[in-house]
């Protein structure tokens, strides 16, 4: 048997006895007998899998979004799938059009849940995408705080210019998420794919912990009435957030 994969699935496992309340590192490398430093190298390996997931930075760890799509469980970040849900099948009824509800991790976002419309051309996107390359993403980052966003910067650096050209700056990207924030809206146009994809902030409290986002073709876009898609889109949101309090 391969030690460090043995210990990969002990460490889950623990994590998994109790899902939802966040378990320290200590308390898993203690309860396996590990140094801690080697736990730590090993969490670090299946948080950037998405495996688990941290908690703040002392807060500890929970099954991350990779352990529940393993077996098809949509009981990652449960409160805000359940209050997601019919609002956004709404939405797609009304729209006709994919609609995404995605979450921030790390330098990736993540969709935890998704609707489908029944247009016979329809827009697919992964389930993570790098935050630059998607609008859900793009609205997480602008909803941080300015040192969350300086710490992310500095992280992971600014985008490729062929994901997104028009932010070659820190200033020319800060600028840009100031006005997704103002807005409440993220728009990108994805070059070559003819593909448009909007996304708007959810909130819980004061503190935003997802995007709801629709991904549509170019030439439907132009076609549609943006403003009214736009108002359905933040109004959806708006009710999501509500049932959050």
């Amino acid at each position: 048997m391969i030690q460090v994969i043995n210990r990969a699935l002990d460490i889950l496992e623990i994590v998994a006895a109790n899902p939802e309340k966040p378990t320290a590192l200590g308390e898993i490398a203690d309860t396996l007998g590990l140094n801690h430093g080697t736990c730590a190298n090993i969490m670090k390996t299946l948080v950037a899998r998405s495996y688990l997931e941290q908690v703040g930075t002392k807060k500890g760890y929970i099954l991350g979004a990779k352990s529940y799509a393993l077996t098809h469980n949509d009981a990652y970040r449960k409160d805000l799938v359940d209050a997601a849900k019919s609002e956004m099948e709404k939405l797609t009824e009304i729209t006709n059009e994919n609609c995404l509800l995605a979450i921030l991790n790390g330098e990736k976002r993540i969709v935890i849940h998704s609707t489908h419309a029944e247009q016979e051309l329809q827009v697919r996107t992964s389930s993570e995408k790098y935050v630059y390359d998607s609008a859900s993403g793009r609205m997480l980052l602008a909803m941080l705080t300015d040192p969350d966003i300086d710490r992310f910067i500095e992280k992971y650096g600014l985008p490729n210019p062929e994901i997104w050209k028009e932010v070659d700056t820190i200033e020319n990207l800060k600028k840009q998420l100031a006005q997704f924030k103002k807005e409440e809206c993220a728009l990108q146009m994805l070059a070559g794919r003819q593909v448009i994809g909007l996304a708007v902030p959810i909130q819980k409290g004061t503190k935003t912990v997802a995007s709801l986002s629709i991904y549509l073709p170019e030439y439907r876009y132009m076609l549609t009435d943006k403003t009214d898609l736009v108002y359905q889109l933040k109004m959806t949101a708006k009710r999501i957030s509500q049932r959050l309090k």
